[in-house]
């Protein structure tokens, strides 16, 4: 079951443009697993819909005759008998082809692809003993956007947040010092937050950071000098 979703202010900004394409992504993907976000985002959607007035007077007033209508567009060079036409010359139908998803196969698991990664270029995964990644070829400047992947047993050193850490799960399960996470739990942490991720059975996760992870325990502190680098 989700427990962790998209703040309001967030699916707002999501229906209006004005996310990064990482978080925009992020919350797509959430929206497909959860339907109690897919349907706040349709009622958002209706709402802006509302709220849009038009701010240009109508081309047509309401008690034009069609012969002042034809006469308006003759003004302008137009002809509106062609322009019919030219609509309606062409009746056919072009099928929609649905893109099938892609399966992505880390470490002999297999897992389906969501929809809004599909079209994104992505590196090769790397990384050390159970915890590999792969980055997202966004473009985004300071914000980083991977794929994490954690083989069973694997766990990512205690740290916290020098910026903020968007994490989306899209399979398996894993657990930190405030609860256990399942599929399509959306969980944002910053610097406020210190959590040592493990995952018993292995995950598949989405990561969006804006500044490098602040190792706080054993020897994974000798990173954090370098962390701007590796993030």
């Amino acid at each position: 079951m989700i427990k962790h979703h998209p703040s309001e202010e967030w699916l707002t900004k999501f229906v209006s443009g004005d996310l990064p394409a990482s978080i925009s992504s992020a919350i797509a993907i959430h929206a497909e697993m959860c339907p109690v976000c897919q349907a706040q985002i349709e009622l958002l959607t209706e709402k802006a819909a509302t709220a849009l007035e038009i701010s240009e007077a109508p081309l047509v007033a309401s008690n034009q005759s069609n012969d002042e209508v034809t006469a308006d567009f003759s003004l302008y060079g137009l002809d509106i008998d062609d322009m019919i036409a030219d609509i309606t010359s062409d009746i056919s139908i072009e099928p929609a082809t649905a893109s099938a998803n892609l399966t992505l196969e880390v470490k002999g698991n297999s897992y389906p692809l969501p929809r809004a990664l599909n079209a994104i270029d992505m590196g090769s995964f790397s990384g050390l003993g159970k915890i590999s990644r792969a980055k997202l070829q966004l473009n985004e400047g300071e914000i980083h956007t991977h794929l994490l992947h954690m083989e069973a047993g694997g766990k990512v050193p205690v740290h916290t947040h020098k910026g903020y850490e968007l994490t989306l799960l899209l399979a398996g399960t894993f657990s930190d010092d405030m609860g256990e996470y399942s599929p399509g739990d959306f969980i944002l942490l910053d610097g406020q937050h210190q959590h040592q991720p493990y995952s018993k059975d292995g995950c598949l996760c989405l990561t969006v950071v804006n500044d490098a992870l602040h190792f706080t325990q054993g020897i994974s502190k000798l990173l954090n000098p370098i962390g701007q680098y590796i993030y």
